[in-house]
């Protein structure tokens, strides 16, 4: 930009920050509108770059107005979120073809100011907000560059007056971030497609549900450990129960009692449990991330129901964890996990119909291969026995990419095919039970677990999902089973990375998991680069994004406001951001209306001349001023006139001959000659 003229450079400088604006939503936006605003800002750079007229208003209102009707027609709604955001991008970009005046670009300002506040809609990472700052910092670098009139900054002294000017908000951002009031949710209500596009298990099951999440890398949720963390094999996250089957897919059945913590007798059971062994008690804190879904995660088997800030929730008869709406922020709770197995309770008539029901007319080889493990196996817990060592001497395998499945999957799975993910194992061997005569249902959740370096919190992403079995075997009640750790028992013990490839640079250059080679070495420092990142990011989850109304006012008890209302904090929050605001402006203020030591010794010389008659007009520059008071009809003496030239001379040298620094304060030697010269001026 050093070689073009001043109004093309600031304008492609406000492109380019309005480029940093749009990036982050190209993510989420329809791929025609990211399209269109693309070509857009490269028709306004083309057209500052050549010098042409900006395109006239007879064919940009039509095209704006065919936009906004593809809006509609896409989103079906003009007021949505997605939606929203869609026309806020497209008027940006059109806006930046109908800038003719002053005006028009504080209106692309404002507007690019508060489309880069949407991101938050879609992202609150630590990265986002990053991405945000230096944004910030460019849109403002394009205003500074707008404002100035005569010579302009280099571009790098513009970029650091406006990462100054953002700095000097930060103290007052900081005390709205602690002190504003916070709600529950958000301030404004967004409509339902603001919580779209979840990752993670859903409240169903079929062949390839959970393998599909095997290559994600995505948190699920990340755990403290109060203590030392359990053993690998013990890792079992249970989140959903499923009972109903229909030849294919399984679902969750109706409940069929009531929440487990309006039962006394089992909490006494199961406290009595924990006092008796108190190292099967494991504490955790939970910290989910978001998925759409109405359950939550513990270890198995969760004691109690967990407290979750503005969420009631309750243990359900079968341990499940749900709450009373789908989890659509982050949560954060803490729960007591017994490791031992549920206490034996009684099954209701209703539940074991449910829990041995199949669909008629189904997997007739199933059946008949259950009916003969019947015969050979009377005693439930031989016959589970059986079908586990059925699995694990059988050429079955685990995989990610199995065959697919006919009508009869289970038939097919067991008898033609043999190659699965848990998904297929779980559900084949509930139906083998449940064919024999075993009430058995599905569980849905996550295995394993990482724990990070870093910050000691144990990591469980979408690729931990797994699935098991629980079998009904009196008198201990209802016991888990998990086929899959029969075919691939390293699955259970270790990580689902020893056995498939993850997609954190995983089979970049073709390297087989565990596989050591030149690229195992880079391989581990990003892994530890990833950790590191990880950490800081539940740091900033934790601080910054958990920050509830709970947690300002537990801050507001520790500096000593045991009670404080909304009415109170804001009187509080004005206070203190008043001191913040002033203890920033106020020096600025004093430095504005200090003056430079130069112009304090030139103004002194201009009002000596003026008490002679001689006073300085407003256009005269120190060249002009000194060739009118050395003129031949001049009233002063020679050696005066001589001390004027002189003092003229050492000044302009001075001030515009000489680059002195920040502070643009001249060598004090040169400073006293120029004092001394005024000196002789009187």
């Amino acid at each position: 930009m050093h070689n073009l003229p001043r109004d093309k450079s600031d304008t492609l400088l406000l492109l380019s920050a309005c480029a940093m604006v749009l990036l982050p939503h190209f993510v989420h936006l329809s791929w025609w509108t990211s399209l269109i605003c693309g070509g857009l800002l490269l028709w306004r750079a083309w057209i500052t770059l050549r010098g042409q007229r900006l395109p006239p208003m007879w064919l940009l209102l039509p095209l704006a107005a065919l936009t906004m009707g593809a809006v509609y027609l896409d989103y079906r709604t003009l007021l949505g979120r997605d939606a929203g955001v869609a026309m806020l991008a497209l008027l940006l970009t059109f806006k930046l073809l109908e800038m003719r005046a002053r005006r028009d670009l504080f209106v692309v300002l404002l507007l690019s100011l508060f489309l880069l506040l949407t991101t938050f809609f879609y992202s609150q990472t630590m990265l986002s907000m990053l991405w945000m700052i230096a944004t910030l910092v460019l849109i403002l670098t394009a205003q500074l560059s707008f404002q100035y009139t005569g010579t302009v900054p280099p571009l790098r002294q513009r970029l650091r007056l406006g990462g100054m000017i953002l700095a000097m908000a930060l103290p007052l951002t900081l005390i709205l971030f602690l002190l504003f009031p916070r709600i529950q949710g958000p301030l404004w209500g967004l409509p339902g497609d603001a919580h779209g596009g979840r990752t993670g298990l859903s409240d169903s099951m079929a062949p390839g549900n959970i393998a599909q999440l095997a290559l994600s890398d995505e948190i699920a949720f990340r755990v403290k450990f109060f203590d030392a963390p359990p053993a690998p094999a013990k890792l079992y996250w249970r989140g959903a129960v499923l009972n109903d089957f229909d030849g294919r897919t399984w679902t969750q059945g109706p409940t069929s009692r009531a929440a487990a913590d309006t039962a006394p007798h089992v909490q006494a059971v199961t406290q009595a449990l924990s006092t008796i062994n108190p190292a099967l008690t494991v504490h955790q804190q939970v910290t989910m991330e978001a998925n759409g879904q109405r359950w939550l995660f513990a270890l198995e088997t969760p004691q109690l129901a967990p407290t979750v800030e503005g969420i009631p929730v309750r243990l359900t008869a079968d341990h499940q964890i749900r709450a009373a709406r789908a989890i659509d922020e982050r949560v954060r709770y803490d729960v007591m996990s017994n490791l031992r197995p549920a206490p034996s309770e009684q099954i209701t008539p209703a539940g074991m119909r449910q829990a041995l029901a199949l669909p008629n007319n189904f997997n007739p080889r199933t059946q008949e291969f259950a009916a003969d493990l019947r015969n050979k196996w009377p005693d439930d817990a031989a016959l589970v026995n059986a079908v586990l060592n059925f699995f694990r001497h059988e050429k079955f395998s685990y995989t990610l990419e199995p065959p697919l499945l006919g009508r009869d999957s289970v038939d097919d799975f067991l008898f033609s095919s043999r190659a699965g993910f848990c998904e297929h194992y779980a559900s084949s061997f509930v139906v083998l039970m449940r064919a024999a005569g075993i009430a058995a249902r599905v569980v849905t959740g996550y295995q394993g677990g990482e724990i990070n370096p870093v910050d000691g919190m144990m990591t469980v992403r979408q690729s931990d999902a797994h699935a098991w079995a629980e079998v009904w075997l009196p008198p201990r009640g209802w016991v888990r089973v998990d086929p899959t750790a029969a075919v691939a028992p390293s699955r259970i013990e270790t990580q689902l990375s020893n056995l498939l490839p993850r997609s954190f640079f995983g089979n970049l250059l073709g390297a087989a998991p565990g596989q050591a080679n030149w690229w195992s070495g880079l391989n581990d420092s990003m892994a530890l680069l990833r950790a590191n990142w990880e950490a800081l990011s539940n740091g900033w989850n934790q601080w910054v994004l958990n920050y509830t109304p709970a947690r300002q006012m537990g801050l507001m008890r520790w500096l000593g406001f045991d009670e404080l209302d909304w009415r109170t904090l804001v009187i509080l929050m004005l206070a203190i951001g008043s001191v913040a605001a002033g203890s920033v402006t106020l020096p600025l203020l004093l430095a504005r209306n200090k003056n430079k030591p130069l112009d304090t010794v030139y103004s002194a010389l201009c009002a000596q001349m003026a008490r002679r008659g001689m006073a300085r007009n407003k256009h005269e520059g120190p060249g002009t001023y000194a060739r009118r008071l050395c003129a031949s009809d001049s009233p002063l003496s020679p050696s005066v006139k001589m001390a004027v030239t002189r003092f003229m001379a050492l000044y302009e040298a001075l001030q515009y001959g000489a680059d002195y620094g920040p502070d643009n304060k001249p060598p004090a030697p040169l400073l006293a000659q120029l004092k001394l010269l005024l000196s002789q001026c009187r």
